[in-house]
């Protein structure tokens, strides 16, 4: 019984030239899974007596099943049984398994995809028919805190490994029979499980439409990040900006569910992507919806422009001092130009000198272990700036410029975004130090023209700035009062837009009170 074997990156699974059928016979088929699996010394083969006539072989891979279960529910009634017909599957499955979920299989490649998940097999001498167990169970991280989006107000709850876990908190928060999830397999080696959420009746069936086609042309061996599928779904490959908002909190995956947009989760990472994503949703800030709103449209109107700032600062700082000394007040001139006094670089090189010394602090601290790291990187960064100014080779102007444009980056709530601000800074300095503002001009005109060109799954990335929606600017630079969001964004259908019903709006004797 010959089984050949071959790998498919298009569709994830084990597939058979030549299937191997289970047989009536128990030795054959034992041998058949043993030449299927090679050498796995991490499966278990355990041969025992059902009833003590019928020979049985339990297989499973310790770590992946649930051993109690297995004792309890599998082996000891199957080892007890006395007055059930012991080679009769029927039999075995309804009078002697005590298992929620026990499936059939007939060949031993359906039986393989099972045991590689976590579920025993249970082969039983006369039969031609495999029992398929589900009780896979693995070791996995509790419900926490994500680390990287934390707020001051809001729910803790955060994603984990478990794409099960992860499914089950989406129900727990959406509880309508509305949430659809559809699977995906993808990986001809890790056969890694894709989700796609969403909320039928908000969701576009043409945006739903072309995430499952980007998701079935992908024909890869492995994925174990979400940053697989962000990297081979994304509308261009080459921006800086990032396409997808991915996160690590449930409440922030809900809201994005109820605006009429999808999230992706893959088995095995905590972070889910959302799409499609636009600039305004990627500076928006779980605890914006926490707060009142006044204190909410400040913080974004002040992140907007500190991000701004921290883009375009050092640019702007280097092209003044070397071409426009006439845009600066004549005794911060003074003030400027002492304190460069003995300073033996141009403004130029002293800047992209202390702005790849702090891109170098930073990375070493999030390199280092959680305990050092971040003393790493506050006693380096104060040391060097002091050291270099009591030297002379940088001026105190550059190391308080450079500081505020690192500190205001911080402030963008998804660390995507602030990876693209980082990246444009430089090539913002080289042109400042050449061409000076006519070139900070040119560089922000290309990057303002790149972004109106970006797409996400067809939505404009600047939407609903570029273009103009009127309706929807109530949720962007700044936050309108709940009671004033009424209308979905653009993501969701057409139908079912409103959110809110009309009247809402709190005030005195609006409550049914006195």
């Amino acid at each position: 019984m010959r089984v050949q074997t071959r790998f498919s990156a298009s569709h994830g699974n084990i597939e058979l030239k030549d299937r191997t059928i289970l047989v009536a016979e128990l030795d054959l088929n034992v041998e058949a899974f043993q030449r299927v699996l090679g050498e796995a010394d991490d499966v278990s083969f355990r041969s025992f007596l059902i009833g003590g006539t019928v020979r049985a072989e339990l297989v499973n891979i310790p770590g992946m099943s649930d051993r109690q279960e297995i004792d309890n529910n599998v082996l000891r009634p199957l080892m007890q049984s006395r007055d059930v017909v012991c080679n009769d599957l029927q039999s075995v499955k309804m009078r002697l398994l005590p298992v929620i979920s026990v499936d059939e299989a007939t060949t031993v490649e359906e039986c393989a995809k099972q045991l590689i998940k976590g579920n025993p097999v249970l082969l039983i001498d006369g039969c031609t028919c495999a029992l398929l167990l589900g009780l896979a169970q693995w070791d996995k991280r509790n419900v926490e805190e994500p680390q990287t989006e934390t707020s001051l107000r809001g729910p803790r709850e955060g994603f984990t490994e478990s794409i099960s876990t992860n499914l089950s908190q989406l129900r727990r928060r959406i509880q309508s029979i509305k949430l659809q999830v559809k699977s995906h397999r993808i990986g001809s080696y890790t056969g890694t499980e894709v989700c796609i959420a969403y909320i039928d009746g908000l969701a576009k069936s043409s945006l739903l439409h072309e995430v499952q086609s980007r998701l079935e042309r992908i024909d890869i061996d492995s994925v174990l990040e979400t940053g697989y599928i962000e990297e081979l779904t994304e509308d261009n490959p080459y921006s800086p900006f990032p396409q997808q908002q991915f996160t690590e909190r449930v409440d922030v995956a809900v809201a994005s569910l109820l605006e009429g947009r999808v999230v992706l989760l893959v088995d095995g990472t905590p972070d889910v992507l959302i799409v499609p994503a636009t600039l305004a949703t990627l500076l928006q800030a779980a605890d914006d919806y926490y707060n009142r709103t006044v204190y909410s449209s400040f913080l974004r109107f002040l992140r907007y422009w500190t991000l701004i700032l921290s883009m375009i600062l050092p640019a702007v700082y280097v092209a003044i001092l070397n071409f426009h000394h006439e845009m600066v007040p004549g005794k911060l001139l003074v003030s400027i130009a002492s304190a460069r006094e003995e300073i033996p670089f141009p403004t130029f090189l002293e800047v992209m000198m202390m702005q790849l010394a702090f891109e170098v602090l930073r990375e070493a601290g999030l390199r280092l272990p959680r305990q050092i790291g971040s003393a790493v990187t506050i006693v380096g960064a104060l040391v060097v700036g002091e050291a270099a100014v009591s030297a002379g080779l940088v001026s105190a102007p550059i190391v308080i410029i450079i500081a505020f444009t690192g500190i205001a980056g911080f402030t963008a709530p998804h660390y995507s975004i602030e990876f693209a601000i980082r990246l444009l800074r430089l090539p913002l300095i080289i042109l400042g130090g050449t061409l000076g503002m006519l070139g900070v001009m040119f560089g922000v005109i290309a990057i303002a023209t790149h972004l109106c060109m970006l797409r996400s799954y067809g939505v404009p990335f600047l939407s609903p700035f570029a273009p103009f929606v009127p309706n929807e600017m109530m949720d962007t630079a700044i936050r309108a009062p709940r009671w004033k969001m009424s209308r979905r964004p653009g993501f969701s259908k057409l139908q079912n837009r409103h959110r809110l019903a009309r009247g809402q709006k709190p005030g005195p004797g609006r409550g049914g009170g006195n």
